[in-house]
């Protein structure tokens, strides 16, 4: 669409630009393939734009994705998009503010592509929803103003480098690839934007608990002229810390890089397994086939030779029925960087179920004491690691805390949405957990 087609379109919604919701459209059809092109929309993907407007973007992304995803906070856009997508039975349109939709719904239609013209005001806020961890997302190719993206790549010791750059830079690598003019736009913005193409990083920092990455930050910066040597927790000795990453006592915020960020996580990560995924010579029952134990060996050898033993599964719920599905660390042993059960973990030798899933619950979440109800029993097989596993159910609405060695990440999903998701993507879990999911859902069946 031209700018002559655009403004007909806004008025014939009744819509006059918003300077407050930061209202500026794409009127370059040119710049607008450009831009779709940089996504690298394949056959399979879904799409979501943010803040689409009048359909700029979107007319050129329905030719190639498999499903769009429409999120418009101005009401009147909103409803002439469902208009003008009606019979495009692959469009969905939301009206919603980017900054709160439920991303959430998005891990059943993975690969998951985000784009978006976003305005300046809620831009931080919308990138921040969708691609926080865990983010569905594995590519976004956002527009914003120049200074914004200005601060997204800073490099330390510069007056930009900052908490937005530490978040988006440990987990996305963020590269500007255009510079728009004003003119392209209706009506014209007072500054250049840029297009900015985000992937997801690679797997070259310590695996740290991002949640106490996202504290430290914001503590080192909260006074970004001082020395941060009394803003950080007092976990650690600050001294001794400095000296591990190679910094002065009087440091500040601006001069420390991500990968010390990182390295400093850790050491103030007072978590009694923050450095232990799995240990090798951890001795387990070997049992037979009705679970009656034959003898003990090490976690290795057991898993090297395929021997029965016993494991625990806990599925935790929240007051709102919602399941907590915690994503491995990519340093486990089996299943490594997919979603399991809320907590899981094996018998150790002579351990009974019960006490190990209240010791797991705690280990792995922090819930302790925790009132368990079993629920199921499976029998081994290749799918369950060749594990007799009892399923335990938790009810939990505090926070939780986890150890970053055996766990990324964590999310709560509505049942609806994991069965959803287990149908169309079983890769994305472990196949343990799935087993514990088709058992679960049959009890659950059984009991309607």
């Amino acid at each position: 669409m031209n700018q002559t087609e655009i403004i007909s379109r806004l008025n014939a919604m009744g819509v006059t630009p918003s300077k407050k919701l930061g209202q500026n459209f794409l009127v370059d059809e040119n710049v607008a393939r450009w831009i779709v092109d940089q996504l690298e929309v394949k056959p399979g993907d879904t799409v979501v734009e943010v803040g689409p407007g009048t359909g700029a973007l979107t007319e050129h992304v329905v030719e190639l994705a498999d499903k769009v995803i429409l999120v418009e906070f101005d009401a009147r856009l909103a409803e002439g998009l469902k208009l003008r997508f009606a019979d495009n039975d692959k469009v969905e349109v939301h009206h919603f503010d980017g900054a709160r939709f439920d991303t959430r719904v998005l891990f059943k239609h993975q690969p998951v592509k985000l784009l978006g013209n976003l305005p300046y005001s809620a831009g931080g806020a919308i990138m921040r929803n969708f691609m926080k961890r865990p983010s569905p997302v594995c590519k976004a190719v956002l527009m914003l103003q120049k200074e914004f993206i200005d601060r997204i790549i800073a490099k330390p010791k510069t007056k930009a480098y900052g908490v937005l750059s530490l978040r988006m830079q440990s987990e996305w690598v963020s590269k500007p690839v255009k510079t728009i003019p004003p003119q392209a736009f209706f009506p014209r913005p007072l500054i250049d934007s840029t297009v900015m193409v985000c992937e997801p990083r690679p797997d070259d920092l310590p695996v740290y608990d991002a949640r106490l990455f996202d504290e430290i930050i914001r503590r080192g910066f909260s006074q970004r002229r001082k020395q941060i040597k009394k803003q950080m927790p007092d976990t650690a000795d600050w001294e001794q810390a400095a000296a591990q990453i190679g910094v002065g006592v009087t440091a500040r915020a601006e001069e420390i890089s991500l990968e010390q960020w990182a390295v400093l996580t850790r050491i103030y990560d007072d978590h009694p397994l923050k450095d232990n995924p799995q240990k090798g010579d951890e001795l387990f029952d070997v049992v037979d086939e009705h679970d009656e134990v034959l003898k003990q060996e090490t976690r290795d050898t057991v898993h090297r030779e395929n021997l029965l033993h016993r494991a625990v599964h806990m599925f935790v719920f929240n007051k709102r029925k919602e399941l907590f599905l915690q994503k491995r660390s990519r340093l486990k042993d089996v299943h490594p960087g997919v979603w399991d059960s809320s907590a899981a973990g094996h018998l150790n030798a002579g351990e009974d179920y019960e006490p190990t899933a209240v010791r797991e619950l705690e280990e792995e979440l922090g819930i302790q004491d925790a009132e368990v109800q079993e629920v199921a029993r499976i029998a081994p097989s290749e799918q369950t690691g060749w594990e007799h596993i009892r399923l335990y159910l938790c009810r939990h609405d505090g926070a939780m805390r986890f150890p970053c060695s055996e766990v990324e990440s964590g999310e709560w999903f509505s049942m609806d949405d994991v069965r959803e998701w287990i149908a169309l993507r079983p890769q994305d879990f472990a196949s343990g957990f799935i087993e514990c999911w088709q058992a679960f859902d049959a009890k659950m069946a059984e009991a309607e």
